[in-house]
């Protein structure tokens, strides 16, 4: 045990072998009609900058050893000769090369020419993988020359005089690197309804490498996004797509060299197509990520069940990386936040969704119960101002009167003008039926009967002190609805559940149903932004929403000349939504998420921020306060909060980043500790 945990200390924190990644490429260039020497030197040289960028799987184009387009020359011995020759180069070229090299060629096997990935490593040529389902319709024509390598498994194919693995039931495993393991299928295989890669995913491959021949004809590049992209979604599972480019034949057909790499349904890197020149896609494939979601995704392995016959006879081709230990940076885009695309198209379908989900759930909910009246409370801040929207549009909806809304603003000793105006004004704009009502005289009283030294005059300002209001608020809300026959609305967010930022039982943290409760704090500010671009009210309500906007995030429960800064207590909520989305969807290592959050926020000037994001806020974090507040999220999340997520009201899931709700999401003990996470904190040196 003890050498176990020794070696867990040991990290290499700017490597990204270290944090579950590995660099993949799919490469394309300019193919010599059946010229397989020149070939090879084009592979090797991509090979060799594949290398300097620390690439671990370096995939190429279909037959790219010959051409793809050379029809009956596939039959010349001549061209099969210098295959083999060509082959030999690329093999002893590769012995001093870190990528393992897919690379296309045909070969002779028993009676026929197969269309095979040969996958080269560091001087051996580790297996031969033939293409499955040799296309012949439309203008294809392989079969003329192409055996189906559609029942090849468990076999042999001898290679420059050495007998390698052959067949379609071939997984590549990295022993050094956790969950590389890699398989190739060829073109067509992808195009077929149960693709060769779908068995090989639910035999354990994670990299899926098509190499392609692919002709390009109007709209066949979005086929092969499409089909790439759900490959990839299905298997859950890296695809990286390369197809032939310039060079090949123009006798009947053009090409253009596109390339692609998707995990999990995510375009993380492609090349421009019609390129005349070498071409490469590079990017950091996550293999924890893919683990993650196999481990949740339960239905994953269920239906390899299903397939075991198929599945389990997989053989598995064992190598080692020996992966570089140098930071190589990270290639690949890491949302500042992961709620809040930055895209501005998808962030705004994000917003029309969660905005409509939220007004959905709460719509349901008032009819399903006979249609009450809504009591809330109103502070002028951005959680109570997204609920009231979303209540005053649930009532549209339901074809209601929004004077059915009851909110109220309940001011305590510390709460602002500004903040109080903003509210009477959002609730006059939107035609709710609005009251004030001071929770200060019985909050004096019932800290005097306390014996709570505030009482006496003493400026102690304690959590009774913030708790004796915020409790208040919600009994004043809770007995009102009680009276005028209404739910009590929840205005309380995914973030501050995360936390535990929320006064429990009569608090904040209880209400009767909670709009907010799948809604992280950095997504609600752009759900205002897109309430007032999207123009779902009125030109005042706009402007109220814009000043609201505007207001720093405070609680408002202690007096003083400088205003009460949550973000200044327990940390800035872009670092802690971070968290939350990488430990909630994908049970992330603090470390790795630390590697991560670095990427994404020590330059303000790099990478893309959302839409109408303020530019004063564009801020920046080193690596030190990235962990200081990683520390602040882990204790809090894991050893403190669950036990008001375990009783938190009903609330609609909003983001597939996950929700909190004991029912749904995360079910967590009440009494668990952040040991094992701290433990891993503390393996980073700042």
């Amino acid at each position: 045990m003890k050498a176990t945990v020794e070696s867990r200390s040991a990290l290499n924190f700017w490597s990204i072998y270290q944090h579950g990644f590995a660099r993949v490429a799919a490469c394309t260039g300019h193919t010599v009609i059946a010229d397989p020497l020149a070939n090879a030197e084009a592979v090797l040289r991509q090979a060799q900058a594949c290398a300097r960028d620390g690439v671990a799987v370096a995939v190429f184009p279909e037959l790219g050893l010959t051409g793809y387009s050379i029809e009956d020359l596939l039959l010349q011995d001549p061209v099969l000769d210098e295959v083999e020759q060509a082959l030999r180069n690329v093999v002893a070229g590769s012995a001093d090369l870190l990528p393992v090299l897919v690379v296309g060629a045909p070969l002779r096997h028993r009676h026929r020419i197969y269309n095979c990935a040969v996958i080269v490593h560091r001087g051996r040529i580790l297996g031969v993988a033939p293409k499955s389902y040799p296309p012949n319709y439309r203008e294809f024509y392989e079969r003329r020359q192409i055996a189906s390598g559609e029942n090849e498994r468990g076999g042999t194919i001898r290679v420059g005089g050495v007998e390698v693995p052959f067949g379609i039931d071939l997984l590549f495993e990295a022993e050094d690197v956790p969950g590389l393991v890699l398989h190739a299928e060829i073109c067509e295989d992808m195009w077929v309804p149960v693709p060769p890669s779908a068995e090989a995913a639910l035999a354990g491959a994670t990299v899926l490498a098509n190499l392609s021949g692919s002709p390009i004809t109007v709209g066949r590049a979005e086929d092969r996004r499409l089909l790439c992209r759900a490959a990839s979604a299905r298997c859950l599972a890296a695809y990286v797509y390369s197809a032939a480019g310039l060079g090949e034949s123009t006798t009947d057909l053009s090409w253009d060299g596109q390339t692609m790499i998707y995990e999990n349904g995510a375009l993380l890197a492609e090349t421009d197509r019609f390129a005349s020149d070498d071409q490469y896609a590079v990017a950091d494939v996550d293999l924890d990520l893919l683990r993650q979601e196999r481990h949740r995704m339960g239905t994953f392995d269920d239906n390899r069940r299903a397939h075991a016959g198929r599945a389990d006879d997989f053989r598995r081709v064992p190598f080692r990386l020996d992966a570089p230990t140098a930071d190589l940076g990270l290639k690949r885009r890491v949302e500042r936040f992961p709620f809040v695309p930055a895209d501005a198209d998808r962030l705004a379908l994000d917003c029309y969704e969660a905005y409509n989900i939220q007004v959905a759930g709460l719509q349901q909910r008032l009819s399903a119960i006979g249609g009450p009246k809504v009591v809330i409370g109103v502070s002028g801040g951005l959680d109570s101002t997204h609920a009231l929207i979303v209540a005053a549009r649930a009532m549209d909806r339901a074809g209601r009167p929004r004077s059915d809304i009851l909110a109220f603003t309940l001011p305590g000793f510390a709460t602002s003008d500004h903040t109080k105006d903003n509210a009477h004004k959002l609730m006059n704009s939107l035609g709710v039926t609005a009251a004030e009502l001071d929770i200060t005289p019985t909050a004096r009283l019932m800290l005097k009967e306390m014996g709570h030294p505030f009482a006496a005059g003493e400026p102690v300002y304690d959590v009774t002190f913030e708790n004796v209001q915020a409790g208040l608020r919600t009994d004043y809300l809770f007995r009102l609805a009680n009276q005028r026959g209404g739910i009590v609305l929840g205005t309380g967010d995914l973030s501050e559940l995360a936390l535990g930022w929320s006064t429990y039982g009569v608090g904040d943290q209880m209400s009767h149903y909670n709009v907010n409760s799948g809604v992280p704090k950095t997504l609600i500010q752009h759900l205002i932004r897109w309430v007032i671009g999207s123009e779902q009210f009125d030109e005042e309500t706009g402007r109220t929403l814009a000043a609201i906007l505007d207001t720093e995030i405070s609680p408002e429960l202690v007096p003083g000349e400088e205003m009460q800064s949550t973000e200044s207590k327990i940390g800035p909520y872009a670092l802690h939504d971070f968290t939350l989305f990488y430990v909630l969807r994908y049970g992330f290592r603090p470390s790795k998420i630390a590697f991560l959050a670095w990427h994404a926020w020590h330059e303000a000037d790099a990478g893309a921020w959302p839409p109408g994001f303020p530019e004063a806020k564009r801020v920046a974090y080193d690596l030190a306060e990235i962990r200081r507040w990683l520390e602040v999220f882990c204790r809090r999340f894991f050893a403190f909060a669950q036990f008001k997520r375990s009783a938190m009201p009903n609330g609609p899931k909003v983001s597939a980043g996950g929700s909190l709700s004991p029912r749904g999401d995360w079910r967590a003990p009440s009494d668990g500790n952040a040991a094992a996470w701290l433990r891993d904190l503390g393996r980073i040196d700042v």
